[in-house]
């Protein structure tokens, strides 16, 4: 696999006695000695700090933002081009068969878009964009920038210590912000459910920004075990698990996230990868779905648990793509799919863990409700 790289935060985790893990090709950092259970539950309550710097940050200039957005588009079934000044939204890179290669975020920073993808499809998305977009509009991979996330109630009040104007800012806001002296670039979104900010920061200066938040009561720093439990309470998915090259988004459940103006019969309808198989999947339904799951007993439900109709005989149905425990309630979580007959929210359905089929609960997702700030 290669040597593995390290964020500029790697001395900070070391330091604070962080459990390292290979992750997406970087050493990251697990868990802290708090352990994952009490981080996950200091982030509901409060405010955890979280490194991302695996994340590609990449910058996108043409023309004009209208340029850069309509050739974006040829990428993506989001609406780019409506999207207003410093806002942001969560997108998709479509594969020809209409399977998802990648979620993304993307921002309209006025004058150019700030793209952020997943670690472990970073080279290929960067290699897409210039391939597809070069040279008319230009592909900027930024390597000198970390990225943090700030999580929880208590991630306003932290932050507005250092600069008040980010308590403005709403859901989906992006904006320039000086942080302890450091030119930050900062959304009001994050991946736990919770409200929150994402930061990039110069990487000469993460360290700093970083320490001074860690200095604040609110604060705790977060490691990817948390991350992931939040984020499956939270329903969302995790690429590689929840959603692949393979999985369409009617599928996976987000619908939401392609824009009117981009289906069939909007103004731009079409013109992405795979266009064919997801307007088909809207038009004629899916025989699969992803579904919040609840095992009914204490016994956790991993990725790969094959998910049954009925207590005995039949085929599989579906399977469990992310499952474990969730600390907020207390119990074991999980989501994958199912066929659409048993997708219905309260259906009883049976995963088989260690030769014993045991019974699940179709649930609502999210599984905690989001706290974000509209």
């Amino acid at each position: 696999m290669g040597e593995l790289l390290r964020t500029p935060l790697f001395d900070l985790h070391v330091e604070l006695g962080a459990k390292m893990v290979p992750f997406a090709g970087y050493e990251m950092s697990v868990q802290y000695p708090l352990g994952v259970m009490k981080e996950h539950l200091h982030t509901r309550a409060s405010a955890g700090l979280f490194d991302v710097s695996h994340m590609g940050q990449v910058i996108l200039r043409g023309e004009s933002y209208e340029a850069v957005a309509t050739a974006f588009e040829t990428l993506v079934p989001m609406d780019v081009l409506g999207l207003g000044a410093e806002r942001q939204r969560y997108g998709l890179f479509t594969n020809d068969a209409g399977g998802i290669d990648d979620d993304l975020m993307f921002a309209n920073r006025g004058d150019h878009l700030f793209v952020v993808v997943n670690a472990a499809c970073k080279d290929a998305d960067i290699a897409r964009m210039k391939t597809a977009l070069e040279p008319d509009v230009s592909v900027e991979v930024i390597e000198d920038r970390a990225l943090v996330a700030l999580q929880g109630p208590a991630a306003e009040t932290a932050l507005a210590r250092l600069n008040p104007v980010v308590a403005e800012m709403s859901f989906m806001d992006v904006a320039t912000v000086t942080l302890n002296g450091a030119e930050c670039w900062v959304s009001r979104s994050g991946y736990t459910g919770e409200d929150g900010y994402e930061i990039s920061v110069p990487a000469a200066e993460a360290d700093a920004l970083c320490r001074a938040l860690l200095g604040m009561d609110e604060v705790e720093a977060i490691g990817l075990g948390a991350r992931d439990s939040l984020r499956l309470e939270g329903g969302l998915c995790l690429y590689g698990n929840d959603i692949d090259a393979t999985t369409s988004p009617i599928e996976a459940g987000l619908i939401w996230a392609i824009q009117k103006v981009r289906r069939a019969g909007g103004d731009r309808a079409g013109g992405f990868p795979g266009a064919s198989r997801v307007f088909g999947d809207l038009a004629e339904g899916v025989a699969r779905k992803r579904v919040g799951l609840a095992p009914q007993g204490r016994a956790p439900m991993r990725a790969g648990t094959q998910l049954f109709a009925a207590a005995e005989g039949g085929d599989p149905i579906g399977e469990v793509t992310s499952g474990g425990f969730g600390p907020t309630l207390e119990g074991p979580v999980a989501m994958g799919y199912v066929g659409s007959a048993q997708a219905a929210v309260g259906t009883e359905v049976f995963g088989e863990v260690r030769g014993k089929r045991l019974p699940v609960m179709v649930a609502k997702m999210p599984l905690v409700p989001a706290n974000f700030k509209r």
